[in-house]
C-alpha cells in the first residue's frame, strides 16, 4: 500500500490568517473575553481547542443580551453582512475582523455593484455563512444560484453582476456563467472562486485518477470538503468523507493499493498528519519487499527505536572524531538513555496536550509496557556507563537527574514560567546539551576529563545536529502548538526566523568540519562528516508539508541525519584500518 499526501491539504490563507489572529489574542495574558461569530473555522476538533483556550463561539448574536467589559467579537474568515456588523457594535462588542481577504473582494464587488442598479447573481450554497453575509452587500437586488438548473428560473435581467462564492465548484460555475450571458449578453462575471480552491480542485482530480481510493478530511459540516469528496467520486474512485483516524477502523482499506488524501480549507495539520500516518502503519497482505523495508523503518520512527540508533551513531562518530578508541559500552548508554527519556518525556508532557501525535495510539495501548522498557533502558544505560567507570557512570546519573528537574515545577505557581521546559526554545538547547553530554562528552570522562579541541568539535557537530534536527520538527508541528499554547522556539520567533537561525547554525558547523582538520583539533572524520551537512540542506526543502509527506516519515528523515553520521564514520574508520 502507498499513501499519497496533497500537497494543497490543509489550511487555507484565510482559514490561517484567522486562526493566527485569535491564537495571537489568546496569548496575549491581559486579553479579555474572546467570542467568535459561528464556529471560527468548520473543524469541531479545532474549535474544542480554542474553546480550551478561552475563545468561545457563539451562533447566534441573541446569546448574548450586552458584551462584557472589553470584550472582543471575532469575524470568521466567511465574513458577515453589514447588518450583522452593526448589530455587534450595538452590543458593544469590540469587533476584531478576520474575513478573509479574498472573501472581502467579493463584498466589494457586490457593494459596488449593487450601489450601481445591478442585479447580483451569487452562486454558491444558499446555507453557507459566506454566502449569507454576501447577500447582506447586495441588498434587495441578491439573488443565490445554487445549480445551473436555476438560472432558468430567472426574470428578465438587463444589468446583471455575476460572482461565486469563493470555495465554489469551478465547472459548476463556468457553465452556470456561461447560460447567464446567453441570456444575458451585457452579464458582467467576476472570476471569484478563490486560487488556492482552484489549486484544490484541480489536485484532487489528478489524485483520484492516479490512486485506487480517496480520503477526503474535513468537518461534516464543510462545504468546500464536501465538494473535494464529489470530485473525487466524479472520477470513478471511492472517496470517504472523514473527520478523524478513528473512523479508518469501520472502512476496509485491505482491497485498495494506493490511497490519496487531501483535506479541507479548514482541516488543521495534525489531522491530517493522523490519517497518513493511521494509513501508513496499517499493512496490506500483498506487499513488495521495499514497501515491507519501509513499514519496518516507519514501525522503527513510531517506535523511538530509530532515535536511540542514532545516539548511538552519534556517539560512534564522536569518539572517532575526537581519536579516542571506539569502546561499545558508550554506544549502549547513548541509545539506552536515549530511548529512555524519549519515552519517559512523551508520557510526562502527554497531559499538556490534547492533540495526538503519530506516536500516540501505540503508546496509549500500551503505557505499561513503554514505561517498563523506558526504565529498564535507564538502568541499563547506568550498568553499562558503571562498567565503563565510576566517571562515565556519575556523568550518566547527574545527565538524567538533569532531565527531571527540566520536568519539574521549581518556581512558584502564578509565574509565567513554572519550569525550565516552559521557557520558550528550552527544550531545544536542553535536548541538545543532554544528546551532546553522552555522546561526545561520556567516552572522554574516564581519561581524565581533560577538555579537547576534538572534545569541541565533537560536541558542537553533535549538538548542532540535534538541535537542527528539533526545531525543524517543531516547525512541522507550529500549527498544533499554537492552538494548545506550546511556546516552541518557532512559535516565538516564527517559522521564518528559526528556518534562518537553522541555516546559520548548520553553516557554522559546515565551517567548523572544514577548519578542524588542518587546525589539528579532530581527525580527518570532520571532512567525511560534511555529508551530514549537505543531507541537513537537503531537509530544509523536505521540512514543509507542501512536500507530501506525512509526519512519521519527515521525522524519520529528519533523524536519518544521525544514521548518516554513524554511517560515515563506519565506513572512514573501515578506510583507515585497512
Amino acid at each position: 500500500m502507498r499513501v499519497k499526501l496533497a500537497k494543497t491539504a490543509g489550511f487555507c490563507m484565510g482559514v490561517k490568517r484567522a486562526v493566527d489572529m485569535v491564537l495571537d489574542m489568546a496569548s496575549d495574558k491581559d486579553h479579555q473575553i474572546i467570542y467568535t461569530y459561528g464556529p471560527l473555522i468548520h473543524n469541531p476538533q479545532t474549535i474544542e481547542l480554542l474553546r480550551k483556550r478561552g475563545i468561545i463561539p457563539i451562533r447566534s448574536l441573541d446569546e448574548i443580551e450586552l458584551a462584557p467589559p472589553g470584550a472582543a467579537m471575532i469575524i470568521r474568515a466567511h465574513g458577515i453582512s453589514p447588518a450583522e456588523r452593526r448589530k455587534i457594535k450595538e452590543k458593544g462588542f469590540r469587533i476584531v475582523d478576520a474575513t478573509c481577504p479574498k472573501v472581502a473582494h467579493v463584498q466589494a464587488i457586490i457593494r459596488k455593484h449593487a450601489a450601481d442598479g445591478f442585479t447580483v447573481l451569487i452562486a454558491g450554497d444558499r446555507e453557507h455563512p459566506e454566502v449569507n453575509g454576501l447577500l447582506g452587500f447586495a441588498g434587495e437586488t441578491g439573488i443565490v444560484l445554487g445549480s445551473l438548473e436555476e438560472v432558468e428560473n430567472l426574470p428578465e435581467l438587463t444589468k446583471v453582476c455575476v460572482v461565486a462564492q469563493t470555495t465554489q465548484n469551478l465547472e459548476e460555475y463556468a457553465a452556470i456563467c456561461n447560460r447567464i450571458r446567453q441570456k444575458c449578453s451585457e452579464a458582467v462575471v467576476f472570476d471569484t472562486i478563490c486560487d488556492t480552491t482552484e489549486k484544490r480542485q484541480a489536485e484532487i482530480r489528478a489524485l483520484a485518477s492516479e490512486m485506487d481510493a480517496v480520503f477526503v478530511v474535513g468537518g461534516q459540516n464543510s462545504a468546500n470538503t464536501r465538494r473535494l469528496e464529489k470530485l473525487a467520486k466524479l472520477q470513478g474512485k471511492p472517496a470517504f468523507h472523514i473527520e478523524t483516524a478513528e473512523e479508518l477502523h469501520k472502512i476496509d482499506i485491505e482491497p485498495y493499493r494506493l490511497i490519496g488524501v487531501s483535506a479541507g480549507a479548514s482541516t488543521p495539520n495534525w489531522i491530517i498528519d493522523g490519517i497518513v500516518n493511521h494509513l501508513t502503519g496499517r499493512l496490506g497482505k500483498r506487499e513488495e519487499f521495499i514497501r515491507v523495508l519501509f513499514r519496518i523503518w516507519v514501525f522503527t520512527v513510531r517506535m523511538d527505536i530509530y532515535s536511540a540508533l542514532g545516539a548511538g551513531c552519534l556517539s560512534f562518530a564522536a569518539m572517532l572524531l575526537q581519536g579516542l578508541p571506539v569502546n561499545p559500552l558508550y554506544i549502549l548508554a547513548a541509545s539506552l538513555y536515549t530511548y529512555a527519556m524519549h519515552v519517559l518525556n512523551r508520557f510526562i508532557n502527554r497531559g499538556a496536550s490534547s492533540i495526538s501525535s503519530f506516536r500516540e495510539e501505540s503508546y496509549l495501548l500500551h503505557v505499561k509496557t513503554y514505561v517498563t522498557l523506558a526504565v529498564f533502558s535507564v538502568v541499563l544505560a547506568l550498568g553499562a556507563a558503571f562498567v565503563a567507570g565510576p566517571a562515565p557512570f556519575i556523568l550518566l546519573s547527574v545527565i538524567s537527574l538533569s532531565g527531571l528537574l527540566y520536568n519539574a515545577s521549581i518556581l512558584p505557581s502564578g509565574w509565567r514560567f513554572q519550569s525550565l521546559k516552559d521557557i520558550p526554545g528550552s527544550k531545544n538547547i536542553a535536548m541538545a546539551i543532554a544528546w551532546a553530554s553522552v555522546t561526545a562528552l561520556l567516552p572522554l570522562v574516564e581519561t581524565g576529563f581533560a577538555p579537547t579541541p576534538g572534545l569541541a568539535i565533537a560536541f558542537a557537530f553533535t549538538a548542532g545536529i540535534v538541535f537542527i534536527r528539533s526545531a525543524l520538527s517543531d516547525i512541522l508541528d507550529i500549527q498544533s502548538d499554537r492552538l494548545i499554547g506550546r511556546e516552541t522556539l518557532p512559535v516565538l520567533i516564527g517559522e521564518g526566523k528559526t528556518l534562518v537561525l537553522l541555516q546559520g547554525i548548520s553553516g557554522l558547523l559546515f565551517l567548523l568540519l572544514v577548519s578542524a582538520t588542518p587546525a589539528g583539533w579532530s581527525t580527518s572524520l570532520a571532512y567525511v562528516l560534511l555529508t551530514v551537512v549537505f543531507y541537513i540542506w537537503i531537509c530544509f526543502k523536505l521540512y514543509d508539508r507542501r512536500s507530501g509527506f506525512s509526519g512519521v516519515v519527515l521525522e524519520g528523515l529528519l533523524e536519518s541525519s544521525y544514521i548518516i553520521a554513524g554511517i560515515s564514520a563506519l565506513l572512514w574508520f573501515m578506510a583507515i584500518t585497512v
